[in-house]
């Protein structure tokens, strides 16, 4: 892995990134507004329950999706 190569925003986790979380806090940020996390396949589901159970989370996308959108 190089020192480009996306990796996952779980703690500790330095595992290549397979996707991207996007989310907000409605409290804190415009409605149109998108953070993002990375993920890789193993810790996903973890992030995505993480920011769903809160209401933050807007959208999963592989990585290579959202890297080539407009």
């Amino acid at each position: 892995m190089s020192d480009e190569t996306p990796i996952c925003s779980a703690k500790g986790c330095r595992t290549a990134a397979q996707w991207v979380l996007a989310w907000n806090n409605p409290k804190i940020h415009t409605p149109d507004r998108r953070k993002t996390w990375l993920a890789c396949d193993e810790h996903r589901e973890h992030l995505s329950q993480f920011l769903g159970v809160r209401g933050f989370l807007k959208d999963v996308v592989p990585l290579a999706e959202w890297e080539s959108a407009p």
